[in-house]
C-alpha cells in the first residue's frame, strides 16, 4: 500500500500541471498582456528588400506605455524616431518630422495596430483585421496574424509575434511584396 502512495501523489502532481497547461490559451495570453504596463526594451531589426542585395539592421529602443503610445528609437545605422500616440504616428529623422493620420491610411494603420493591440492585450482589435491563432505553451508562444482585410492583404501576407508569457520577444512580417523584417526584442541595457 506504501508503494501506492507516491504513484498516486505522482498521478495528482501531473493532472494538476496539465490541467493548468489546458487552462491557458488565447484569452489568457490577451489578459497576460493587456496586464502589463509596458516599459523599455532594446530591438535588433533585420529587413530583407528585394531591391537591396543585403539586409538592412537596425537597433535602438522600444518605449511602449499602454495602451496606446508606442516608440521606436533607432540608434543605428541612422538616429531616428517614431512616435506612435493614439491616431497620429510622427517620425522625425535628420531633424525634420513628418505625422501621419492613421485614418488617412487605413493600411498602414492595420499594420501599426497589430503590434500595438498586441502589446495591449486587445484581441477584439486584432480579429477586426486579422484571424489570429495561438500556437505553444505560456513560456514561449507564437501569435499568427493573416490578414482578413483584403486592402490589409494586399500589404502584408503575415505577422508572427512571438514570446513568452506577457513578454513579445520577436516580430516577423512577411509582406505581400514579398519583403519581410525581423525584430527581435530584448531587456534594456542598464
Amino acid at each position: 500500500m506504501t508503494a501506492f502512495r507516491p504513484f498516486v501523489l505522482l498521478c495528482l502532481l501531473l493532472g494538476s500541471a496539465a490541467s493548468h497547461a489546458a487552462d491557458w490559451g488565447l484569452a489568457q495570453l490577451m489578459q497576460a498582456l493587456a496586464d502589463n504596463p509596458g516599459g523599455r526594451v532594446n530591438f535588433v531589426e533585420t529587413r530583407h528588400l528585394a531591391i537591396l542585395d543585403q539586409p538592412l539592421e537596425s537597433s535602438g529602443e522600444l518605449v511602449y506605455r499602454a495602451p496606446a503610445r508606442l516608440e521606436r528609437h533607432t540608434e543605428k545605422p541612422v538616429r531616428e524616431s517614431m512616435v506612435l500616440d493614439g491616431d497620429s504616428l510622427t517620425l522625425t529623422r535628420e531633424q525634420r518630422t513628418h505625422t501621419l493620420r492613421l485614418r488617412d491610411s487605413p493600411e498602414a494603420a492595420a499594420l501599426i495596430d497589430s503590434i500595438r493591440a498586441t502589446l495591449a492585450g486587445d484581441l477584439a482589435a486584432l480579429q477586426r483585421t486579422y484571424a489570429v491563432s495561438l500556437a505553444g505553451s505560456e513560456q514561449a508562444w507564437t501569435l499568427s496574424l493573416l490578414p482578413a482585410d483584403p486592402l490589409v492583404a494586399q500589404v502584408v501576407l503575415r505577422i508572427s509575434i512571438a514570446g513568452s508569457r506577457a513578454e513579445v520577444r520577436q516580430v516577423d512580417i512577411l509582406q505581400a511584396d514579398g519583403d519581410r523584417s525581423s525584430m527581435r526584442i530584448g531587456p534594456a541595457a542598464r
